[in-house]
């Protein structure tokens, strides 16, 4: 873990070892990369104790005219990754979806595996709607047990709208739930909230990393 300070504010930078699985349909993925995994990043990032991110859906090139913004995206069948987590339960992975469709399998994966942690709202799924849909999702199986957004941008000054938007959604889905729990007599209170927000935010990626 990197830290770095900027006026009175602390930023934690986790390290990690990173893939992104492109260009296929499905998973499972070509013979080399889950080769490359497997044979590499997985015994160093076991060895050291570090987490092994992976982004799964990009489709590079789709439309290759666009150039750099011919990027599109596919829908992957992601039982490679299951297969992963139930045979190297001492790694923790990292996981987040290009597709919606695998938006749903994913978190019944998180569910079932206490060495995969989800996080973000990737690209194509960074739309309001998509936003609502996941994050709701999410915490109607997770709990708080997942990071709602993250700052991957190849653009940095994406940050200024992802970020504002992305706040506030995350806030009105995370709203909705608190008023059904009220709604059952549970009196909540600003410590609660302000826990759950942190989860969201960063703090259950580093209890993930505590397990």
């Amino acid at each position: 873990m990197m830290e770095g300070e900027q006026g009175n504010m602390r930023f934690r930078y986790p390290i990690s070892a990173r893939v992104q699985l492109n260009n296929i349909p499905t998973l499972p993925a070509p013979p080399h990369q889950i080769e490359l995994m497997e044979k590499i990043l997985i015994p160093v990032a076991e060895q050291h104790s570090l987490p092994i991110a992976i982004k799964i859906g990009a489709h590079r090139q789709l439309n290759p005219e666009l150039g750099q913004g011919g990027d599109g995206m596919v829908t992957a069948d992601i039982t490679d990754l299951a297969r992963m987590l139930k045979r190297y339960p001492k790694v923790k992975f990292l996981a987040t979806f290009l597709s919606k469709t695998n938006q749903h399998e994913a978190i019944v994966l998180a569910n079932k595996f206490r060495n995969l942690h989800i996080y973000g709202c990737w690209w194509y799924c960074n739309n309001p709607s998509i936003i609502k849909e996941v994050t709701t999702m999410r915490l109607e199986m997770l709990g708080f047990a997942f990071t709602a957004q993250h700052s991957d941008s190849r653009v940095l000054e994406q940050l200024l709208y992802k970020w504002a938007h992305a706040r506030r959604i995350i806030a009105e889905v995370v709203i909705g739930e608190y008023t059904k729990l009220v709604e059952t007599g549970w009196q909540l209170t600003g410590d609660e909230v302000t826990r759950d927000v942190r989860r969201l935010l960063g703090e259950a990626y580093h209890e993930f990393m505590a397990k």
